[in-house]
């Protein structure tokens, strides 16, 4: 029996502060503070987001992963990166 279907996640648009994150039918924003990873990245890399999950997303270009809670509700995780 074949699983659930995942539909995708979208990049909706980049600003100078982060990104447009389209999940299901809601928009969440991604902020370069928050996640300084994609701060550096280019347009098509943070444009390359992957949906292998559910609750999980991928950038393969920046060998990043994150939890869509942790997008949703990032001071529940706390940043342990020395960018």
């Amino acid at each position: 029996m074949p699983g659930t279907a995942i539909s995708p996640a979208e990049v909706t648009h980049v600003t100078s502060g982060g990104f447009g994150l389209r999940i299901d039918d809601r928009e969440l924003f991604v902020s370069f503070d928050e996640f300084p990873w994609f701060r550096s990245a280019s347009t098509d890399q943070i444009r390359h987001v992957e949906r292998p999950h559910v609750r999980h997303l991928r950038w393969p270009d920046l060998d990043v992963d994150l939890t869509v809670e942790s997008i949703e509700h990032p001071d529940r995780y706390p940043l342990r990166s020395a960018l």
